[in-house]
Order: C-alpha cells, then sequence, then structure tokens
C-alpha cells in the first residue's frame, strides 16, 4: 500500500487557500498511485487558538465537506486536522475518511498542548480509534500526543500504522524525530508523522515529515519545503516482524496499571 504525506506550509487561519493547496496535492497522489494521504493537525487554519470563529460542527462542517468531495473525486483515503466545537470549548481532531467520502474514524486530541496554551481552548479526547485503510489497521493520533507512549502501546494492540499529525515547531525538532523513532521501535509498527513547514503566528517550522518502518528506520522524509512524501508500506511485515521478535508477549499491562493506579493493587 501507497501512503502520501502531505507536508503543508499552512497559511494563517484561511481555509479558502489551504483547500486549494490540499486540492492539488491530493490530485498529485492520486497520479503517483498514493492510496492513503495524510495532512498535517489542524490542516486548514493551522495551530490556531481561534476556536470560536473557526471551529466547525460535526453535523454541519464545510470542511469535512470539501475533503468528502476530494475523497470520491480521487478515489483515495485521506486523513485531516479540524477544529470541532464542543458544548464547553472546541476539540482538536484527526477525521479519517475512505475512498468514497465515508468517515471511518473520528479522534480528538486526548493531550491538549497545556505548555502552549491549547488547553485554555480545547478539551481533552477520551478515547481512541482505529480503522481499516484497505487491508491495513490505522489509528491516529495527534502532535504533542507523541509525548506520551502509553496510549500509542495500546493503539499497537490492533494498528499496524500509527499516523501522527502535528504542528510541531522547529525549536523541539530533535524531539519529533526522536520521539517517532521511538514509537515505532517500542511498538513495532509503522509510523508516519506529518508535520507542517513554514511560519505561522510567529512560530517557525521545520516540517521533518516522515515514515518510520517497525524497526525505527526512515523511509521516506522531507525536511523544510511543502511537498508531497510517498513511501509504500509491506502488509505483512509488522506481523512478521512482531512473530519473529515477540516484544509484546512480555509486556505486563495490567501490573503497569497498579504502578499508576495504587487503588489497583
Amino acid at each position: 500500500m501507497k501512503i502520501g504525506l502531505g507536508q503543508l506550509d499552512i497559511i494563517w487561519e484561511n481555509k479558502e487557500k489551504n483547500k486549494l493547496s490540499c486540492s492539488n496535492m491530493i490530485a498529485q497522489a492520486k497520479q503517483e498511485g498514493v492510496d492513503f494521504i495524510v495532512f498535517p493537525e489542524m490542516t486548514l487554519t493551522g495551530f490556531s487558538m481561534n476556536p470560536a470563529d473557526l471551529g466547525e460542527t460535526m453535523e454541519d462542517s464545510p470542511s469535512i465537506a470539501f475533503f468528502q468531495e476530494e475523497a470520491k473525486k480521487h478515489q483515495i483515503y485521506i486523513a485531516f486536522g479540524i477544529i470541532i466545537k464542543n458544548e464547553d470549548k472546541a476539540e482538536n481532531h484527526c477525521i479519517i475518511l475512505n475512498d468514497t467520502g465515508e468517515i471511518i474514524a473520528n479522534y480528538a486530541k486526548i493531550h491538549p498542548f497545556s505548555y502552549g496554551a491549547e488547553s485554555k481552548y480545547y478539551t481533552g479526547g477520551t478515547t481512541l480509534t482505529s480503522c481499516a485503510v484497505k487491508e491495513l489497521i490505522v489509528s491516529p493520533l495527534i502532535c504533542y500526543d507523541l509525548r506520551f507512549p502509553e496510549i500509542f502501546q495500546a493503539c499497537s494492540e490492533n494498528s499496524s500504522l500509527i499516523t501522527v499529525i502535528a504542528n510541531w515547531p522547529a525549536p523541539r525538532r530533535a524531539h519529533w524525530i526522536s520521539l517517532l523513532k521511538a514509537r515505532a521501535i517500542e511498538n513495532q509498527c509503522y509510523i508516519a508523522g506529518v508535520n507542517r513547514c513554514g511560519e505561522g503566528e510567529g512560530l517557525t517550522y521545520v516540517g521533518d515529515s516522515m515514515v518510520i518502518s517497525p524497526y525505527g528506520d526512515i523511509i521516506s522524509t522531507v525536511q523544510d519545503t511543502p511537498g508531497l512524501i510517498v513511501a509504500e508500506l509491506d502488509l505483512e511485515l509488522v506481523e512478521k516482524y512482531r512473530s519473529e521478535f515477540p516484544l509484546k508477549a512480555d509486556r505486563k499491562p495490567c501490573l503497569y496499571t497498579k504502578f499508576y493506579c495504587p487503588q489497583h493493587k
């Protein structure tokens, strides 16, 4: 299966111009035989703390409708980031569509980035999700989630690919690369990290979108320019590697729960 990472220089809070960039990249992905294209966090707005004006509802979202039309037009699976309003504040979502435009996964970011004030405007989700992208089981996560390995272990119980869509700033570039590789090695699965590049609200983003193998090897990457990264995923590799090196069989999640929650002793 071919995956495409759409590294964008997101134009700050300008949905219409960013839609054009996405349309062009989706068309390119289709020409290159990509089955599944993944875009950065908050794809059409950038990492905005303005959900009151930019947030949408699941029931009546122009942004979701746009990506659904693109998915149907090009018969391609698409993952994208979007601000979804809720009763309290808003949520930072990643939505995956199948090649007919149907929503097959909808994940709300569990860990709002409190250091960057995200938690003032967004509430955290409480559930993980997965879906089938053709024959591959995929779990979506978002940016700051990368620093919390427990949820990756939970996702990888069923998923062979975990996507991490992000707006990860340049000063913490080394962390981005190291953590993506660590999550692949720890979970013996593919990791696809999709970051933005360029400037946004005073921050610089270096990109470094990449696909990493279950062995921790970078298969494909691009640094600081907009572009489409394409990688071929071996659908049998994850199962084969886990069988040869059964790391997960030695995990003790019930015991770990006691370390975190003494009341379960």
